[in-house]
C-alpha cells in the first residue's frame, strides 16, 4: 500500500433525477460561445442523445455534433475526430457516450494546439494541457472514463491498446443520470458493468492501493456485487441501475487514486489485435487473474467478503472468505452470459506467444499487480482462456 497518495477529481458532479438538465446552467454560466457535442451514431440511433442535446439547445448556444467515431477506435480515428473539433471553433465540449467517446472528448480538450497530436501523446502524455472545458455524460455503468485522467486508444502497429494518462484530462463536470442507461442492451450493460467490477477489485488489490482508493473501490464493490445482475436483467430496475452508475464512477475514482492491475494489462492485446470489447476482454480474464493473485491478495479478498456479503452466510476463515469472492466473480460473469474464453472470437492457439509478448509490454499496469507476473505466468493465464 502506498504511504503517500493523492486524489484528483472533477470540479463538479451532478447525479440523480433529471441531472442532465444541469447542462443548461453549466453552459449559461461558462461564457462559452459554441459547443461541440461528442457522441457516436449508436447513441443517436437509440435516442439517448436527445436528452443532452435538448439541454444544450436550452442554453441558447450554437453547437456541432461530432459522431464519426468507430467502436474501439485507433489513435488515428480519434485524431480525425479531434481535427473536426478544431475546425468547429467550439470552446466548450459536451460528450455523451461510452468510454471511447468520453476518451476522445478528453483528448480533444487538450489538443486544440497544433504543437502535438494524439500520436505524440502516446510517447509523451505529459505534454497535454487543458485547453477547453468539458462535460462528460456516461451512457454505460462501467468504464469510469467520466472521472479518470486516462484515454485509451488502439495502436494498430503494435496490436495493442495504450493508455494516455494526464491529469489535465480530468473532466470539469460529470453528469450521472440513470435515464442514460435505462435501455442499454443487456450485453453492453453486462460487459461494462463487469469492467467497473474489475476496476474496483483490481484497485483494491493493487500495489498502489491507499486509503483514498480503498474508500471508493470498496463502496463500488459493495454496490456492484449486490446490484449488477438485476440492473442488467431488468430494464425497469432503476434503483439498481442508479447504484451501478454510481459504482462505475467510484471505480473510476479508484483508478485515479490507485491503478488497475494484470486483468487490464493482459486484456489490452485482446482489444488491440482482435477488437474484442474492452469489458468483455476484462470479464474473460477476471477470474483467471484473480485466482492467480489469490495467494497474495487473500487478506484483501477476505475484507471484501466482510463488507460486501449480505447473503446470510457466516464464513470464518480468511481462506473461505477469499474463495467466496472469487466464486462470486465467476458467478456474475456466467450469469451475465459473457464469454469466459476466446474460442468464439476465433483466436487461434498459435497466437499465444504474440499475446504474451504484447501483454508483457503493459508494464504500466503489471507493476501494480501484488503478485509479480512473469512471461511464463502470462502464458499460463492466456492458455486458460484460449
Amino acid at each position: 500500500m502506498l504511504t503517500s497518495y493523492n486524489l484528483k477529481m472533477p470540479h463538479a458532479v451532478y447525479g440523480g433525477e433529471n441531472a442532465i438538465d444541469k447542462i443548461t446552467d453549466i453552459l449559461k454560466a461558462s461564457g462559452a460561445s459554441r459547443v461541440a457535442m461528442f457522441t457516436d451514431k449508436g447513441i443517436e440511433a437509440c435516442g439517448l442523445f436527445s436528452l443532452p442535446e435538448e439541454a444544450v439547445k436550452a442554453a441558447g448556444l450554437p453547437y456541432d455534433v461530432l459522431d464519426d467515431l468507430p467502436a474501439e477506435p485507433s489513435y488515428m480515428a480519434v485524431q480525425k475526430m479531434v481535427d473536426e473539433f478544431k475546425k468547429s471553433g467550439a470552446d466548450f465540449i459536451v460528450a455523451c457516450g461510452g468510454g471511447s467517446v468520453l476518451d476522445a472528448a478528453k483528448l480533444a480538450s487538450v489538443l486544440v494546439t497544433d504543437e502535438y497530436g494524439v500520436k505524440e501523446l502516446l510517447d509523451e502524455p505529459g505534454r497535454a494541457r487543458k485547453c477547453v472545458p468539458i462535460v462528460l455524460i456516461p451512457t454505460t455503468a462501467g468504464t469510469g472514463a467520466e472521472v479518470t485522467p486516462n484515454a485509451i486508444v488502439a495502436v494498430p502497429e503494435k496490436e495493442l491498446k495504450v493508455g494516455i494518462v494526464n491529469d489535465n484530462m480530468i473532466a470539469d463536470y460529470v453528469i450521472l443520470d440513470a435515464r442514460m442507461i435505462k435501455n442499454l442492451p443487456r450485453s453492453i450493460a453486462a460487459a461494462t458493468g463487469v469492467d467497473a467490477l474489475a476496476h474496483c477489485i483490481e484497485c483494491f488489490t493493487s500495489n498502489k492501493a491507499n486509503p483514498f482508493s480503498d474508500l471508493y473501490a470498496m463502496e463500488g464493490l459493495d454496490l456492484i456485487l449486490n446490484n449488477i445482475e438485476k440492473a442488467c436483467d431488468d430494464p425497469e430496475a432503476m434503483e439498481e441501475k442508479n447504484r451501478m452508475q454510481i459504482a462505475a464512477y467510484y471505480g473510476g475514482l479508484a483508478i485515479t487514486a490507485s491503478g488497475t492491475t494484470a486483468v487490464h494489462a493482459l486484456s489490452y492485446p485482446l482489444g488491440g489485435k482482435y477488437h474484442i470489447a474492452h469489458g468483455v476482454s476484462n470479464a474473460i480474464l477476471l477470474v483467471p487473474v484473480m485466482k492467480f493473485n489469490e495467494p497474495f491478495c487473500r487478506e484483501r479478498f477476505a475484507q471484501v467478503y466482510d463488507r460486501c456479503c449480505h447473503d446470510g452466510s457466516a464464513l470464518t476463515t480468511v481462506e473461505e472468505k477469499s474463495a467466496w469472492v472469487i466464486n462470486r466473480l465467476d458467478a456474475i460473469v456466467r450469469h451475465l452470459d459473457i464469454p469466459t474464453n476466446l474460442k468464439s472470437f476465433g483466436v487461434p492457439e498459435s497466437d499465444l506467444e504474440g499475446l504474451v509478448e504484447s501483454g508483457m509490454q503493459v508494464q504500466r499496469l503489471l507493476v501494480n499487480n501484488m503478485r509479480p507476473v512473469t512471461p511464463e505466468d502470462a502464458r499460463a493465464i492466456y492458455e486458460q482462456i484460449l
